[in-house]
């Protein structure tokens, strides 16, 4: 993997992170149930999707999809199963809890890749791993109040996350947008008989609207494109920023304001992710100015 391709793969999971970070937000903002909810965020999503594929050139996406056989149904079928466990999660417990459940999915996806890819994750990987997990438990232990309901379903969400990092480490001829075209469709489809969506105002559908494209049509995509260039332990290690811009967002746009918990927290979570990328970026430096040597 060259150094400039790992870049790519940092900016696209930080750009996933930050589109994602954004659910929070849009949860508080969006009065309507969750199923309604579910159901127009899904659809705008997938429709966005659908019309950014022309532009984004993935020509033989249905015959790569097809050719996986089983494995693409089932890849779609879990993809759309963690975009409504993430809405379920928000709605039943609180952001920070989600927040540390979700900092798990390194652990998962490391675990998920030696198991499938004989892939060992870094002794640094773990190291800042660990250091992201602490973080976000600071947030909830000391500052963050949830139900176990919901925390069943951020666990749900993060191990779906987890098969999506190795199953795309695996198969990087994955269609990456149509599959998340489907699973955003297809989530929408699925909640749309449980909730009132024709009931949703216009203000609430301008809302959803814009969640769809942001959470999926942007933060799926970008975060699938670059967990082919990382190791699934750095996919789930940088996606981990979510965890302290979520509560932050809301801070900034509704004015409430984070515990003293989540600033802590939130600090060791970059400061964790921030060390391992300057490693990362120095020895993959001393590693391109050894071979020009």
């Amino acid at each position: 993997m060259t150094r400039a391709s790992r870049r790519i793969g940092f900016a696209c999971v930080t750009g996933s992170a930050v589109a994602w970070s954004l659910g929070g937000l849009f949860t508080r903002l969006i009065r309507v149930d969750v199923w309604t909810l579910l159901a127009w965020r899904g659809i705008f999503g997938g429709i966005a999707l659908a019309l950014a594929m022309p532009l984004l050139r993935e020509p033989r996406g249905w015959a790569e999809l097809r050719a996986m056989g089983w494995l693409g149904v089932l890849f779609v079928a879990q993809g759309a199963l963690g975009m409504i466990f993430y809405l379920c999660a928000l709605t039943h417990t609180s952001v920070a809890n989600v927040a540390v459940i979700y900092a798990t999915t390194p652990f998962m996806a490391a675990a998920l890749g030696w198991w499938l890819l004989r892939e060992r994750p870094g002794r640094g990987g773990l190291i800042a791993s660990t250091g992201a997990l602490f973080g976000v438990a600071v947030m909830v232990g000391f500052g963050g109040h949830g139900g176990w309901v919901g925390d069943a379903f951020a666990v749900g969400m993060a191990l779906t996350m987890a098969v999506t990092t190795v199953v795309v480490r695996r198969h990087p001829q994955v269609p990456v947008l149509l599959t998340a075209c489907l699973s955003s469709l297809l989530s929408g489809i699925v909640c749309w008989p449980f909730g009132e969506p024709l009931a949703a105002s216009g203000g609430a559908l301008a809302l959803l609207s814009t969640f769809g494209v942001v959470n999926f049509a942007i933060g799926l995509p970008l975060f699938v494109l670059g967990a082919r260039r990382l190791s699934p332990v750095e996919t789930g290690l940088i996606g981990a920023l979510d965890a302290p811009l979520a509560p932050l967002w809301v801070w900034i746009v509704v004015h409430e304001a984070p515990s003293r918990a989540t600033l802590i927290g939130g600090a060791i979570v970059f400061t964790s992710i921030a060390a391992h990328l300057a490693a990362a970026e120095l020895g993959a430096g001393a590693v391109i100015e050894s071979h020009v040597g």
